[in-house]
């Protein structure tokens, strides 16, 4: 049984399987839930819990008990009326942080105001730019899922370049893993081991905030000496 945090993910599309599959490799309890038999199946293996229900029925939402879990992350974003109504009844049922996935500003702007910690705006801007300005060219994107864990979008640095994930070993060096690769207009979502980097790449890794801060310095610092 996983002895982390507690975290719920409602929407099971390529985004919510990426992120509840990590969450639950990095030792976390995970509640799956998503309207569609096929997903549930999908990833029943790969999560604590995974359960099939409409999470906008407010009698089944309630029945599973959601009082107690940490975050809830909400990435139903193409269905605006569901992903309101969703974040309003997690919110009422006392989930500490929620994060959902929205459609557009005003959509960002709804869900903030019933209840949301954190609005990911994907076509937009894929969550927060990060504040770090010194590798703003190498950093390009961060998203707070807790105060303890992140998503993080970086490029590679050079002594990546050509190396599979197995042979760079991310998660063992840094803690964190490679949940997707960027190609160009291309995404690799859960990327083998034998995956290959190119120095064009732009790589989506989860871990601890904490880890994810240590792997920004070392390339704070690398891109400094390249300067």
């Amino acid at each position: 049984m996983a002895s982390g945090k507690q975290f719920v993910v409602i929407g099971l599309g390529r985004f919510g399987q990426s992120v509840a599959k990590t969450l639950y490799d990095l030792g976390h309890d995970v509640l799956a839930i998503d309207i569609d038999e096929e997903s549930v199946r999908e990833i029943s293996e790969n999560v604590t819990h995974a359960v099939q229900l409409d999470a906008t029925d407010e009698t089944s939402i309630k029945s599973l008990g959601l009082r107690n879990f940490d975050v809830a992350v909400i990435t139903i974003g193409s269905n605006i009326q569901a992903s309101v109504m969703i974040t309003l009844l997690v919110k009422e049922l006392g989930i500490k942080y929620i994060i959902a996935k929205g459609q557009s500003e005003l959509h960002a702007k709804v869900l903030y105001k019933i209840g949301a910690d954190r609005v990911v705006l994907p076509e937009k801007d894929m969550g927060i730019r990060v504040a770090h300005n010194l590798v703003s060219s190498s950093i390009v994107d961060y998203i707070e899922l807790s105060s303890d864990y992140s998503i993080l979008e970086i490029k590679p640095l050079k002594v990546w370049d050509n190396k599979t994930l197995n042979e760079l070993n991310l998660r063992s060096k840094y803690g964190i893993n490679v949940i997707a690769i960027k190609k160009g207009e291309e995404i690799d979502i859960t990327p083998s081991a034998n995956a290959v980097i190119e120095s064009e790449d732009v790589l989506v890794v989860i871990g601890p905030t904490n880890n994810l801060g240590n792997l920004e310095e070392i390339i704070v610092k690398v891109r400094g000496a390249a300067l």
